[in-house]
């Protein structure tokens, strides 16, 4: 069995094209609707309340208008605030969710110092919080607000993101291999990817920066599969771009980060 029904995929804005990226490398041939919810970013910086209400009008237009089989909240601070709530109003709607690599980046750092950029909004909410304390035992974590970072990545302001890297970066603490300092740090909101070689640029080539896009590609894969919805290997599916802010800046960036756009 296989279903030909669409994977919606959302985000406040162009930062889930980093796990769409991750999505279409996994499963080629099923076909995906993006909607950036542009007009109401950043989540980040919005009180869960807000959140929740964006999660709940968004899945009901990609169910309404696209019919979708399963739905990926490529957003950390819409799935800290709303994830749950998802589920329960949507038991029959395969849920996938992001949250910060903070157990793959335990598991890689030689150091046990871990820095962990996010939003203020992820570090907040409550899942992030327990996320945390699971995993405080196995590293410390160096916990720093990116604010501005995503509205900077979502306008493409270079020298804006240099900035704002470099302030972030330094606020963590000393970056390296050696004694105490930290060795690994994990990009926290799905924008953060398209920002990661000035990122690594600042830190060396001796930090490994931690995302989450292949992890959630992993898990939606095994959740079709699980399901019976998994379409099976032929031709590339589809992808359509959608959302309530500039269709042409929503182009560009998709074109900027993942390739040519049919």
């Amino acid at each position: 069995m296989s279903d030909p029904r669409p994977i919606g995929v959302f985000d406040s804005g162009v930062g889930g094209l980093s796990v769409l990226r991750a999505l279409r490398a996994a499963l080629p041939a099923e076909d995906m609707v993006y909607w950036a919810d542009t007009a109401h970013a950043p989540y980040g910086e919005r009180g869960d309340a807000y959140v929740i209400d964006r999660s709940f009008t968004v899945t009901e237009q990609l169910r309404r208008e696209h019919g979708i089989k399963a739905l990926v909240v490529a957003c950390n601070t819409a799935t800290a605030a709303a994830i749950h709530l998802l589920r329960e109003r949507y038991p029959e709607l395969p849920l996938v969710g992001v949250e910060p690599a903070l157990k793959p980046a335990a598991q890689l750092s030689q150091t046990r110092q871990i820095g962990v950029l996010a939003t203020r909004g992820t570090l907040a909410s409550a899942k992030f919080r327990a996320l945390h304390d699971r995993l405080a035992d196995q590293a410390h974590f160096h916990l720093q607000a990116c604010d501005g970072l995503a509205d900077a990545i979502e306008r493409d302001d270079g020298e804006r993101i240099a900035a704002l890297c470099q302030r972030y970066l330094g606020a963590l603490g000393p970056l390296g291999q050696g004694g105490s300092a930290i060795d690994t740090v994990v990009l926290g909101c799905t924008h953060y990817p398209f920002a990661q070689a000035t990122l690594q640029a600042l830190a060396g080539p001796s930090v490994r920066l931690v995302e989450t896009g292949e992890p959630v590609a992993r898990q939606t894969h095994r959740l079709l599969e699980a399901s019976a919805l998994l379409r099976p290997m032929g031709a590339p599916g589809s992808l359509v771009l959608t959302g309530n802010g500039s269709r042409e800046a929503l182009l560009g960036a998709a074109r900027r980060w993942l390739g040519p756009i049919h």
